[in-house]
């Protein structure tokens, strides 16, 4: 199984030594992937910016976007913004795509929530292929809308979907999913990935690529380095419902015991897991990479 790392984005005080420590230490550690998601009213930087300073930053590990909320962009803009990603990182692109569950963010652009539909989402992705094909996305332009990935085809696509019927409409378009479990909770994660597997089947699919991510804290201070991690991130939700996810949200324990959780994913098929941080130290990808180093 990979082991990916999600860039502290979300995290108060980023600069820009901090980052690129971060994807040049997950660039030289033991990761398979670097991911970077997608929110709008944050102090995060865009994600398409700091996946192409990530991509000058690295050579090696792929670079995740885990993911996109198609429906807050255009699907011929985005499919160039990805497709020069492509380009720029040497074909290392992979293209997250999802609805997203913030009505905020979808206010924040002028975006319509009733866009949220399981088909509109498979649309915009369809629309964003037929670009990277090298179609037309309106008749009369003078010229394609390129560059054309470096990847044949396009870079591979990820569902970041739970729902059933979102699983079963991710199948007919994506090569596999993005998960993500708050818990985390291994029972939960192999249902998961039994209705993802299943879905592929009914619609006659290669075997999906089965990724899952979760929130992660080891060292003595875990728990308070979590609960402040969250009490930030969820600060889109009432004090109410933070109060009660704070419990039962994001791994926290010492070094073994993480190497412990991931063999158990590993064990119930997982292809890789994306491990989100919930600190800013620059350390931190070396100091993981050295305690998984070895599994």
């Amino acid at each position: 199984m990979d082991i990916g790392m999600v860039m502290p984005a979300m995290e108060a005080g980023l600069t820009r030594a901090i980052l690129q420590r971060w994807a040049q230490d997950v660039d030289a550690g033991p990761y398979a992937t670097l991911a970077v998601g997608e929110r709008i009213p944050f102090d995060n930087p865009d994600i398409v910016a700091l996946l192409g300073a990530c991509a000058g930053w690295t050579n090696r590990v792929r670079l995740g976007a885990s993911i996109f909320v198609a429906q807050l962009h255009d699907p011929a803009m985005l499919a160039k913004q990805i497709a020069s990603l492509d380009v720029l990182s040497d074909g290392r692109i992979v293209a997250g795509f999802g609805s997203g569950a913030r009505e905020e963010d979808y206010r924040a652009v002028g975006a319509d929530w009733d866009r949220r539909r399981i088909g509109e989402l498979a649309r915009l992705v369809a629309a964003i292929k037929s670009v990277w094909a090298g179609q037309d996305p309106v008749e009369g332009l003078s010229h394609r809308v390129g560059p054309l990935p470096v990847q044949s085809g396009g870079p591979p696509i990820m569902a970041g979907v739970g729902l059933p019927k979102s699983i079963k409409s991710a199948a007919q378009w994506a090569d596999g999913v993005y998960g993500m479990n708050t818990g985390p909770d291994v029972d939960v994660i192999a249902r998961y990935f039994n209705k993802v597997r299943n879905a592929w089947a009914e619609a006659g699919r290669p075997k999906p690529r089965l990724c899952i991510s979760f929130w992660y804290a080891v060292g003595d201070n875990a728990n308070d380095q979590m609960e402040k991690h969250l009490k930030r991130y969820f600060s889109f939700y009432t004090d109410e419902q933070v109060q009660a996810l704070l419990p039962v949200t994001g791994f926290r324990g010492n070094g073994q015991q993480l190497k412990d959780l991931l063999k158990r994913i590993e064990d119930i098929g997982a292809d890789e897991a994306l491990l989100v941080p919930s600190c800013i130290d620059p350390t931190e990808p070396a100091r993981i990479g050295d305690i998984l180093a070895g599994r």
